[in-house]
């Protein structure tokens, strides 16, 4: 029996010049536009659920304490282009 996935229509205004992209895209591929489509949506969602990921653990760092001063990063900064740079911070 085959599996089927239920699927809905969305429907977006973007420029010409970006829509003539996609056709570009789909014909050098040899791809349906709504292929081209899902695929960069679906890596832009991945893109973004990883973005926030990153933001929530940063902000459970901050929380329990796990930052650098500021001065410090500032100061090994500086550094770098001297002869003498500072070591990483930690």
């Amino acid at each position: 029996m085959a599996h089927t996935t239920e699927t809905r229509a969305l429907t977006a205004h973007v420029p010409l010049p970006l829509a003539d992209k996609v056709d570009q895209l789909a014909a050098s591929l040899e791809r349906s536009r709504g292929w081209i489509i899902k695929q960069a949506l679906t890596a832009w969602i991945d893109q973004e659920e990883e973005r926030d990921r990153l933001t929530r653990k940063a902000l459970a760092d901050v929380d329990a304490g796990h930052v650098i001063d500021h001065q410090a990063v500032q100061a090994w900064a500086d550094s770098l282009s001297t002869d003498k740079p500072l070591p990483v911070p930690l």
